[in-house]
Order: C-alpha cells, then structure tokens, then sequence
C-alpha cells in the first residue's frame, strides 16, 4: 500500500492491507492531497490497479489530475474512482453523476483501459466490502468486488524479455546477484551483459530454497556464469535475443518534487537501478499542463510541476523506455549537495544523437601535451563576491606563471560574457549556464596541458561541483576569494553594489540573489589579509607542492 488518503477510516485501510496480495490485484491509491508524489510513483512501478480518492464535496482537484496523469504515465490502465463522502452530500446520485462525467471527461486521452466510479462513505463502510442502503440508486460494484474482479494480466512480467538488474557481485565475478524485473531464465540460456555487451552462459540459478533450473519475474536469486566476465552493479544481464538498450542521452518524463525549481544545465545524481550516474538537464521541452493536459512552453519546473525534457549522462547505461519495462525504465534525480530525492522520471527513448556520436581517439593525448609543457594542466578556479578581488588575484598568477615560463589562459566572468556567453543573462538558469560553458571550455583547456585560470562569481555549489567532476581527481583546484560583503561594496570597481542597492540592477549575488560559500576548498584566501600579489604567491605555492608548474617554476 503506497498512500492512503486522510478520507479513509482505519477499516477500510486494514482491510485492504489485510487482502492486499491475496486474490486482489495490486493497487496504488491516490488521495486528493498534493503530497505523496514520489511515494505514488514508487508505488505505481508495480500496481496494476490505481484507487483514485475523490471527496464528493470537493469533486474534481488538481491532485486528483495530476494523480491520474501520474498513474497513466506509469503503465496503470485500470482505474477505480472512489468518490467518499457521500453522507455529507445527502447521499446525492447528481452529484455522483457530476464528479464522474468531469473525470471521465478529463482522462478520455490518457488510455486507462476501464474506469470504474464507486460512491462511498468511510463512515460506516457503505459500498466498500457491503452495499449502501443509503445508495439503492447505485448498482455497480463496491470496493471489494472491484478489486477482487478486476482482469489483471499476471502473466504480463513473464512474458517481457528477460532482464536482471544487477544489485550485488561477488569477487570472482561469477555470483550475480538480483530481483528478475522481467521475462524467465533457465541455466544454459546464453545472456548478454549491457552495458558492455559480453556475452556468457547462466550455469546456475541459485535461490533461497536451492538451485532453480528456472527462474521467473519477481523472484530473487543469484546467477552463476560460465565464464569470467567484467560485471557490475547497476549492469542489466538480458536476453541476448532483446537485450536492454544502451545510451547516455534520453528524453525523460519528469516529475519535480522540490521547493527550489529545476534549471535546465545544472547536474544532479541518477540513480536508476543499482547504479547511480552523473546527470546533467537539457532542454526542456514542455510542461503538461494538468489541468488541461496541454504542453506549454517553459524553461524550469516548479515543485509538483511534470515536464518533457532531455537527459545527457556522464557514461552510458543500459535502461529499457519505462511504457515497456517499469523497473528498467524509472529513476529519480539526487541533489548532489543535499543528496535529497528532488524528482523522479521515466525514461520515453534515447535520443539519435546518443548513438551517432562516438569520442574520436587521437594520437596525441593530454599526458604528451602536457610533457611538452613541462607541467600539469589544471584549473585554478577563483570564486567569491564580486568586489572580491577574484580578477586581480587572476591576473597575478598568470603574471608570475608566465614570468617562469608556465602555459596559462584566464578565463574571466566579465570577458567570457562579451564572446562566448553574451547571450546569458543573470537569472538563477543562465548562471547556471554561464558555469556549464566554461567548465566544458575549461576541460578542454586542461587537455590541452594548459594551467587555467578562472575567476567568476560561481555562486552555487552545484555548479562549482560539476566543474570539479568534469576533471580527474587532483586537476581542480576551488579558491575561496574570502571578501565580507560590507568590503565587497566599499570597493565597488564598476559601481554594482550601488545600483543593485538603489533597485537598477536585479539578481545581483549578495544582494537580491544568493552566494553559496565553499564548504571545502582547497585554498581560501583571506583579502582582508593579503594582497592581490601575497594571494597569487600562495596559489603558486600550492600548485608547485603539488607539481602542476613543472621544476621550471
């Protein structure tokens, strides 16, 4: 049981987790409260039945909407509308009749197979397992024999391709451990391992009461293979006759469940399965529209908000579209600083270009780039307040470095803007995007054997984390311009602090939008202290112990 509306009585839920799983079809109920969505789309990934919870004085919300277009995405096609409450509304057929023509009306495109209306009252339990004799004008079904009743094709798992994620291996490599999500398997079947394509024989299936000489949907068990093969978890053994696919850029359905909103460029953790991968949303494509099921152009999602967008992963998965394979097909983003569930999703299909576009191998590489260098490439990257110094600190660095013969470049906030990104503004999403292009430009900088230097307000550690994951462990080096604001603004270079105080100038960090100090930099660099030269001294410091400058510097 996933959630129960506050308009059930404490029987009627007992009695359905007591017949739960026993001759019932399993069901997902969906209360008229806006809460419960991540709970509903957990839930919904196995149900084949959604109760949705209608109170007959309110009628139709947009929770129930947005609840029914939820269970519609997850594959449910029989519905049970419960509209409750019917004492309080006299015991009214017109009002039964209302509440079930405007929901009827709402969900004739989302393909549910049957919807079924049943007015009820949790009061005394009328027409949940007994009939109303309050209701002599309502002949349909109650609850119970709904439930009871209602064709469910139990034989759906078994017969999709076979597929088992991955959720334990043990050293040899040999003992795979999983939950079959789909399909039958019997030892000596021959399995394809995605995402890396080996192939191997099922030797043996183990299982709580012994080996199995086959194994259906549903149950848990260990898998033993013939041969030696590179296996890990969040991998997916299939069928080699109709394997899970494999790619790294999708078009999603997503479903947003937190306060801040969702901005297109920034990075989260996916976790689908056992694997848990590096994120980054594209475009978005449209938000539906619950109310009227229309697709309206956007670039964020608010909480509760559903929208079509586009995926791009830092590695290839193997996943199967969620319309034909529910546990290979959902997942939830992550936040990777709160590492809180901020959205789940469902994958629609990989993209073309996922497929079409192959890494070029080269002969020349970063390590031979960097040799003739004689140094490390890196990235120096400077955040803090604007006024902080940042720019002055920069320069410096690359003064001394180029003094000793390093190959530098500075990649600076205000000259990027005139170039690269002049068509961004300051909002919360093009800061974001302002930080995604000079990462990527600052990656390939750092291939290149060049010392980069950065200097931006960077002001969300999101953004500043993804710049860091983007290189190899020890390659990014986070400076912490350490300025108080009240400093910040008695310098005042171009007269900012001024302007965003007097309301001229909006989103401004420090004043009317947020600055997320570094929790833990590799350098902090106190300028109430030091100069901008003392600053650029401890910097190089830092790079030569670490022996990104080369013997020369």
């Amino acid at each position: 049981m996933a959630h129960i509306s506050d308009m059930i009585s404490d029987h009627i839920e007992a009695y359905l987790k007591s017949h739960e799983g026993k001759g019932l079809a399993r069901f997902i109920t969906c209360g008229s409260a806006d809460d419960g969505n991540s709970t509903m789309i957990t839930g919904a990934a196995t149900a084949d039945v959604a109760v949705v919870m209608v109170d007959a004085r309110k009628g139709v919300l947009v929770q129930t909407r947005r609840h029914s277009y939820l269970a519609s995405l997850t594959g449910i096609r029989h519905v049970v509308v419960v509209i409750s409450e019917m004492d309080l509304v006299d015991w009214s057929e017109q009002t039964f009749r209302a509440i079930a023509g405007e929901y009827a009306a709402f969900t004739q495109t989302l393909g549910f197979t049957d919807i079924t209306c049943i007015p009820m009252s949790a009061l005394k339990g009328d027409n949940v397992i007994a009939r109303s004799e309050h209701m002599d004008w309502y002949r349909g079904t109650t609850l119970r024999g709904y439930l009871e009743a209602v064709p469910v094709d139990e034989n759906r798992l078994q017969n999709s391709p076979f597929r088992l994620p991955v959720q334990r291996v043990t050293p040899d490599c040999r003992g795979i451990t999983g939950t079959i999500a789909s399909g039958i398997v019997s030892t000596g079947d021959r399995v394809r391992i995605q995402p890396a394509g080996r192939e191997t024989r099922v030797a043996r299936i183990v299982s709580a009461d012994g080996d199995l000489e086959q194994a259906v949907a549903g149950q848990s068990i260990t898998l033993t293979l013939a041969d030696e093969v590179d296996i890990s978890p969040g991998d997916i053994i299939s069928t080699i006759d109709a394997p899970a696919s494999v790619a790294d850029q999708f078009e999603a359905t997503l479903l947003w469940m937190a306060g801040d909103p969702m901005l297109p460029g920034r990075r989260y953790l996916l976790k689908i399965g056992g694997q848990t991968v590096n994120a980054g949303i594209g475009h978005l494509k449209y938000k539906l529209n619950v109310n009227t099921l229309e697709h309206t152009a956007a670039t964020k999602l608010e909480l509760n908000e559903i929208g079509v967008l586009n995926l791009s992963l830092d590695r290839q998965i193997a996943f199967d579209p969620y319309k034909e394979n529910r546990a290979t097909g959902g997942f939830i983003l992550i936040d990777r600083i709160s590492n809180t569930t901020i959205a789940a999703g469902m994958i629609d299909f990989a993209l073309r270009r996922a497929s079409n576009i192959h890494l070029q191998a080269l002969d020349i590489d970063k390590a031979a780039r960097a040799r003739l260098k004689g140094q490390q490439g890196c990235v120096v990257w400077l955040t803090g307040l604007s006024g902080s110094g940042k720019s002055a600190i920069a320069n410096q660095v690359e003064k001394k470095l180029y003094a000793a013969g390093r190959h530098t470049y500075i990649l600076d906030g205000d000259n990027v803007r005139h170039g690269l990104n002049k068509d961004l503004g300051f909002t919360a999403a093009d800061r974001v995007e302002n930080i995604r292009r000079i990462a990527e430009v600052a990656k390939l900088m750092v291939d290149s054997g060049l010392i980069v230097i950065t200097a931006f307000i960077s002001p969300f550690r999101a953004e500043r984390q993804m710049a860091r994951d983007l290189l190899k462990q020890g390659e990014f080096y986070e400076v912490f311009v350490d300025t108080p604001l009240a400093l910040a603004e008695e310098r005042d270079p171009k007269g900012l602090y001024k302007k965003a105080r007097r309301g001229e100038l909006k989103n401004f960090t420090g004043i009317d939008s947020p600055y997320e100090a570094p929790e833990s930099p590799e350098m902090v660099i106190d300028t109430t202290a030091l100069s901008a030269e003392e600053a650029a001294d401890v910097i190089i410091g830092r790079l030569s112990e670490a022996g990104m400058t080369g013997a020369a510097a």
